[in-house]
């Protein structure tokens, strides 16, 4: 999981807890990525420390309760290393739920069903790239601003795909969409009506 090595990757500089830790992350990814779920950071924790990758401490405040300081083991920096040397495949692969509707559409064989669902999604991803283009010119991070520079080439490579859709389904009056149209199951013929052979008894 990406964000266990991320934390890893904080503790690497220094001990730290949760909070702290959740604030140091969401500087250094940006607004893209979105908040950390506190309750989340503290279940990765918990399995870096199962796992003999950070030892944790707890520190006694003079108001507040205890503070549980985490820091990373040789282990832990090991870890980091070599996920640091390993490339990284697509993390979903190339499984898509707007592909998924996209093929739906084209098998419904109606082109308005198609232009809706490409319509839409080329919407969503102009107000995405939007608002991408306005984050980055805000960044003053540079990393945080190299994110959102692959965040907005990601969308316009979805864009990319609409485009493609759009040609091959409906560029040619329909001829596509015809061909694509789902085919009925065979399951109503008479066969598969009656069932299998009953053996004689």
């Amino acid at each position: 999981m990406a964000i266990q090595h991320a934390v890893l990757a904080l503790l690497a500089g220094g001990p730290s807890y949760g909070y702290e830790l959740k604030g140091a992350f969401e500087e250094a990814v940006g607004p893209q990525w979105g908040p950390l779920n506190i309750g989340h950071l503290y279940q990765i924790l918990d399995r870096l420390s199962r796992d003999g990758l950070v030892v944790a401490e707890r520190q006694p405040q003079p108001v507040k309760p205890d503070r549980v300081v985490y820091e990373i083991t040789p282990e832990g920096r090991a870890e980091l290393a070599r996920w640091l040397g390993e490339p990284s495949p697509r993390s979903g692969g190339f499984r898509d739920d707007f592909f998924l509707k996209v093929t739906a559409a084209a098998r419904s064989g109606e082109p308005a069903t198609v232009r809706t669902v490409l319509g839409n999604q080329r919407g969503h991803l102009m107000r995405e790239l939007r608002n991408l283009d306005g984050l980055r010119r805000r960044a003053d991070d540079p990393v945080v601003g190299l994110l959102l520079s692959a965040a907005s080439r990601h969308v316009e490579a979805d864009l990319a795909f609409v485009d493609d859709a759009e040609q091959v389904l409906l560029a040619d009056g329909g001829a596509a969409l015809a061909r694509l149209r789902a085919p009925r199951s065979e399951a109503a013929s008479p066969e598969r009506e009656t069932g299998p052979t009953r053996a004689a008894g």
